[in-house]
């Protein structure tokens, strides 16, 4: 505990770094523009509502919506379950188009470029933001204002092999950065692993994974007042120089065969890897019977603090619908806490909603407890507008560093000037 205020003051910095807080505050821009919140009325919602919906969240939400239509017996709820690899171009043709459903499933990244084109109703003061995990809140906020609410969420931690540790002398799980290299390497070495840990060495997404190593040192993305971008802060790249160790170490495979982490955590060649509570399923299928035994998951690593990226899926309703109470009616049912425990039972989405895991559902598994503890602790991108096209830059120098041994700081200079480039929309 001696660590709390400091950890907390780096907290605080961290969620000004995003511009964002769970009362749904900007840390800069102007507050007199902020669009108004119109209220909600109080009666049965009425009328057709049609919804979107992502992958399997798409083909299980008309289950979960029929106790809506129970409660609000004249009202009728058309789910279309729309592919997770088309969504976006679909959402931004039907902006165009004025054809938007009257709300939707939204990835947590879309939400800058969305409220861009002018395309979300903000969120009413009828629903409590502080209900929330704080870092899942921000991904809703753009210019000080709200614009959907968080839907269920994901976090990541480190999964580690408890056997091969334990082979290597190692009891406890790693809980600094030296820790985690010093474990990976004591693995690889001792543990008689190929492999001490698996990372993505840059491609699509690796940025998920690197830019909490910066949050973790304090690093920060944009500067506290969202006009301009800060990668090449030396915060961050003594973070990208860390990640680099692992490749340049020999721990961590530069050139991994795609869709092996499973298989590879499961036969002990790579027994390290970090992710999120989905793949809890896939290593236990992978490993067979009695290897939940066999490995745990603990919190990042910390420097200033154990910090993790948060994602997940937000609800938001398009400006452009006819049934607007009905809508947000709707979003409110699905972020009560009840209707958040059933939603897991039936889709194993984490809640949003913190009081959720208070339900014995989900505190008394020890595994899954651990990323409600780091969703404490979990930050988003900027809600910037062009943030898909600087986040490839950023994938694109990740992997010249870890393949080719590109200097840290010349590839953050690069991602800098580059986001320059592209603006914030």
């Amino acid at each position: 505990m001696k660590n709390r205020m400091r950890t907390a003051a780096a907290l605080t910095a961290l969620l000004a770094l995003v511009g964002m807080s769970a009362c749904g505050r900007d840390a800069g821009g102007d507050t007199t523009n902020a669009p108004s919140q119109q209220a909600v009325d109080t009666g049965k919602a009425t009328g057709t509502l049609t919804m979107w919906a992502m992958g399997t969240e798409g083909d299980k939400l008309p289950d979960l919506v029929k106790k809506f239509e129970a409660d609000n017996p004249d009202v009728k709820v058309e789910v279309t379950a729309i592919p997770w690899n088309s969504a976006h171009d679909k959402f931004t043709a039907a902006i165009a188009a004025g054809t938007t459903p009257d709300l939707a499933m939204i990835g947590t990244t879309w939400m800058g470029e969305f409220v861009g084109l002018k395309a979300l109703d903000p969120t009413p003061e009828m629903i409590d933001p502080s209900k929330f995990f704080e870092g899942a809140q921000a991904t809703t906020v753009v210019q000080d204002t709200s614009y959907g609410v968080p839907w269920y969420v994901e976090t990541r931690l480190v999964f580690y092999r408890t056997d091969i540790a334990k082979k290597a002398g190692i009891t406890e799980a790693p809980t600094t950065w030296e820790g985690l290299h010093d474990m990976a390497k004591a693995m690889q070495d001792k543990g008689g692993s190929k492999w001490g840990i698996s990372l993505q060495p840059g491609q699509t997404g690796s940025w998920q994974t690197v830019v909490p190593f910066m949050w973790s040192n304090g690093g920060e993305i944009v500067n506290k007042d969202m006009t301009a971008f800060t990668f090449d802060d030396p915060k961050n790249v003594e973070a990208l120089k860390y990640y680099q160790s692992f490749f340049t170490d020999g721990i961590a495979n530069k050139a991994p065969a795609q869709g092996t982490t499973e298989a590879d955590f499961a036969s002990g060649a790579a027994p390290m890897f970090i992710s999120g509570p989905w793949m809890m399923a896939s290593v236990e299928t992978a490993g067979g019977a009695g290897f939940a035994d066999k490995y745990d998951v603990a919190l990042m690593p910390k420097k200033e603090i154990s910090a993790s990226f948060v994602g997940g899926s937000n609800l938001g309703v398009f400006k452009s619908t006819e049934n607007r109470d009905a809508a947000w009616k709707l979003v409110d049912f699905l972020t009560t806490d009840t209707t958040q425990v059933e939603w897991f039972g039936m889709s194993t989405d984490l809640p949003s909603v913190q009081s959720a895991w208070d339900d014995e559902s989900l505190k008394s598994d020890a595994k899954l407890a651990k990323f409600g503890t780091q969703l404490k602790t979990a930050f988003a991108p900027p809600p910037v507008q062009t943030w898909e096209q600087v986040s490839a830059s950023f994938d694109a120098q990740v992997e010249k560093v870890t393949k080719t041994g590109t200097d840290p700081g010349e590839a953050l200079k690069t991602v800098q000037q580059e986001a320059t480039s592209i603006g914030m929309g």
